[in-house]
């Protein structure tokens, strides 16, 4: 039963209250009334409409509280035995009295509500928005051909990771006035950043790139004609002892080379060359040590 048809019914069972009492002795309270007066009300409102409701059907809406209202030809008998001439007229007759006891109702629930709202948008967190963008630090553009992986560090909780999107830029939301994260790439160097929300400075980060990186995918990607002078580069560019991987995809494996094997790889002109990716590689007095790459 909705609020405002509970309204309407329990104004309609004092109304009926009050018409039996003007005849009859019960107790002032419908919900009290027993056998006596229950068949002493079947009795009159027989007399008055000559219908009758059953003792269960007394029991079910006037002794204890009902899920639903009567049908609406027992809402109609019921008002006439009060007097109005059906359910209609006496809900528009009593219309008045549930808006001020709708609106009332309102008034106590603000003044309850509205502290609590209150309270809430008081100790509510305020949320930062912090924007990057990455250029190159020699050229000043845009880094965009490749997208570098921004690892967020927050105090006692785990990292969280994103990456640049085509712009090169990255969004993050966070409640701390201060944001600190390591941006890296294949082809740049490592870099750890620490920016304010009140900073001026915290939309454009240049990067350094990584000479090595860029002139291994230089010469992998066969971008090198004269072979002779390729194969002489690399030798001065990776350690004699250094440590090559090549990853295979879907967990099938790793094949390990030595520096001359990898050379004599990426100086063979082939197709192959074209889909080399460097993953990580790791430099120690100006001599790549290790190096990971796997084939698109």
């Amino acid at each position: 039963m909705t609020k405002e048809d509970n309204f309407y019914f329990g104004l309609l069972k004092k109304e009926v209250k009050t018409t039996f009492l003007k005849n009859n002795s019960a107790p002032n309270t419908i919900e009290k009334w027993k056998g006596d007066e229950i068949i002493a009300f079947q009795e009159d409102l027989y007399a008055a409409l000559k219908t009758k409701v059953s003792e269960k059907w007394f029991y079910t809406y006037f002794k204890n509280t009902p899920e639903k209202l009567p049908r609406v030809d027992m809402l109609n008998l019921l008002c006439k035995y009060s007097g109005v001439k059906d359910w209609n007229t006496f809900k528009n007759l009593h219309e008045t009295k549930f808006k001020k006891t709708t609106k009332k109702g309102y008034a106590w629930y603000f003044l309850l509500v509205i502290p609590f709202l209150a309270i809430f948008w008081f100790f509510k967190p305020v949320k930062h928005r912090f924007d990057f963008c990455f250029v190159d630090n020699l050229k000043n553009e845009p880094i965009t051909k490749v997208p570098l992986d921004i690892k967020i560090i927050q105090e006692n909780e785990s990292p969280v990771y994103f990456k640049t999107d085509s712009l090169g830029c990255f969004t993050y939301v966070s409640a701390s006035k201060q944001i600190k994260f390591i941006v890296q790439s294949p082809y740049h160097k490592t870099d750890t950043i620490v920016r304010n929300i009140d900073s001026n400075v915290n939309q454009i980060i240049p990067i350094l790139t990584d000479d090595y990186s860029l002139m291994l995918d230089y010469y992998t990607n066969a971008k090198v004609k004269d072979w002779q002078k390729h194969k002489k580069e690399l030798e001065k560019l990776i350690a004699d002892d250094a440590k090559i991987y090549q990853l295979f995809g879907n967990n099938l494996g790793v094949e390990i080379y030595s520096k001359d094997d990898f050379i004599r790889f990426v100086t063979t002109p082939t197709q192959t060359l074209k889909q080399v990716q460097i993953l990580y590689k790791r430099v120690k007095k100006d001599k790549i040590v290790k190096l990971k790459f796997i084939v698109k």
